[in-house]
């Protein structure tokens, strides 16, 4: 499946998220993803096919999609090493994948260069899609640097000379220049999502942000999707065990009602939710590193839940994220 973004390109709604995945596997992974069907990859990337099918506010066609790399997963150039080998090998067209990276804090003052220095480590021409990876800007360490520099007192050192307009006409910039197709933001709530809404000259095609049955941001996502924006789920199972292990957060994946549902359809948990994600019109980048669970993850495209069940799962949000914890380490909380 493929959702029709504001301009009029395809996204594919089921993507790979390579986040915290060891770079020596990226390769393997990527490969074997395009070989069963995958197009969309998310550093932030995906791969596509093609049956009609309509779904509300939105334009959506099936499509076997594998997402990847942004400059803070560290992997970029890995993610180009595999996908140079499939295009060059004709395993893939370049035109048939969904590339997308992100724009670092460090460099919203340096939006060009930075994007100019994933293209070359991705081994590409242009990017299908470009993120403003977080509503927020911290001291320039050098283009393409991920890191998240502290000042004398351990907080995070953020710029107060650069504005999200400045950086966002500058994201318009990469559109004109024909570096980028589709320009975005993530991990903006409903106030900055507006305020880019109204500076903008060329809207934001996507929002992605932490979406999963215990942190569904109802208000949030269908805000978005009225004013034309797709929303994609960068945590769709709620970050499962590596989150658990990460921050010390519980996983959806464990609760008994969602469980109980994967009975019933015979299904994992981890498919009910994304299938739960993908009926309520966003699109989900769940991170795999294990080869069976590809084939499993996209069987979600083979079955739906049935209204009863979804509003059994809409019942037990618990407002509850997950994922991103700043505060941990970034002795600021972001969300205060």
């Amino acid at each position: 499946m493929a959702i029709t973004l504001n301009n009029g390109f395809q996204m594919p709604i089921i993507g790979l998220g390579v986040w915290r995945m060891e770079k020596k596997a990226i390769k393997d992974l990527i490969i074997e993803s395009i070989k069963i069907g995958f197009r969309h990859f998310d550093c932030a990337c995906i791969i596509s096919f093609q049956n009609s099918l309509a779904f509300t506010n939105f334009d959506i066609v099936f499509t076997k999609c594998l997402m990847f790399c942004a400059a803070d997963y560290k992997n970029e150039a890995e993610v180009g090493e595999a996908l140079c080998e499939a295009i060059k090998t004709g395993l893939v067209k370049r035109e048939e994948l969904f590339i997308t990276t992100k724009l670092w804090n460090t460099d919203h003052g340096h939006v060009v260069e930075a994007c100019k220095k994933s293209l070359k480590k991705l081994q590409l021409d242009y990017l299908d899609l470009y993120l403003v990876h977080f509503p927020i800007s911290i001291r320039h360490t050098g283009i393409g640097a991920t890191g998240s520099p502290l000042d004398e007192d351990g907080v995070l050192d953020i710029e107060t000379n650069i504005s999200l307009e400045t950086t966002w006409h500058a994201m318009e910039d990469l559109v004109s220049l024909g570096l980028v197709r589709s320009i975005g933001i993530s991990n903006y709530d409903i106030f900055l999502t507006r305020d880019c809404l109204a500076h903008s000259k060329i809207k934001p095609a996507v929002n992605q942000i932490e979406t999963h049955p215990y942190f569904q941001r109802e208000s949030l996502v269908k805000f978005c999707q009225k004013h034309g924006i797709c929303v994609t789920a960068h945590t769709p199972l709620g970050g499962a065990d590596a989150n658990t292990k990460r921050f010390g957060t519980v996983s959806c994946l464990d609760d008994p009602i969602l469980k109980g549902i994967a009975e019933k359809y015979k299904k994992t948990a981890a498919q009910i939710v994304l299938r739960w994600g993908i009926q309520r019109n966003t699109l989900v980048i769940p991170k795999i590193s294990k080869f069976e669970r590809l084939k499993e993850n996209f069987k979600v495209l083979e079955f739906e839940l049935a209204k009863e069940d979804m509003d059994v799962i809409q019942a037990i949000d618990k407002n509850y994220r997950s994922n991103i914890q700043p505060a941990k380490f970034w002795g600021i909380d972001l969300y205060a």
